[in-house]
């Protein structure tokens, strides 16, 4: 199983340099999750910077949309105070951030990002960390 962050996705979207483990992870997880929340900002943002439909592409790859439960906004809430920008946290998570962290912890899934900004977390990553 494996959670998916916006940055991950907008990656592979856009052809970056990371996209092809991160598609390799995603072929290799026998659940691929998005938090309803990760899912509504990459749709913004791949209609701005990519033209094509999320849906489609979360399809092609299996992806379930996780439901954003209580339980979700109480980790994000902590993520935020933990983690967030002003925190003092060199992670400096922001609100996207947070939703895609809590839906990998809930999960007790690793979450697949691109950048370092989860490595100063405590979340699974589901690529070793560089």
């Amino acid at each position: 199983m494996v959670v998916l962050d916006t940055s991950a996705v907008v990656a592979i979207a856009l052809g970056e340099p990371e996209s092809a483990p991160f598609e390799e992870v995603i072929s290799a997880a026998d659940e691929v999750l998005i938090g309803a929340p990760t899912a509504v900002e990459c749709g913004i943002v791949l209609s701005v910077r990519a033209g094509g439909p999320l849906e489609t592409w979360l399809s092609a790859v299996g992806a379930v949309v996780v439901p954003f439960t209580q339980e979700h906004a109480q980790e994000a809430r902590s993520a935020w105070f933990r983690f967030g920008r002003g925190s003092g946290s060199p992670a400096r998570l922001n609100y996207g951030d947070a939703m895609s962290y809590a839906v990998a912890v809930v999960a007790g899934s690793p979450l697949l990002y691109a950048g370092d900004d989860f490595s100063h977390t405590d979340v699974l990553p589901a690529l070793p960390r560089q």
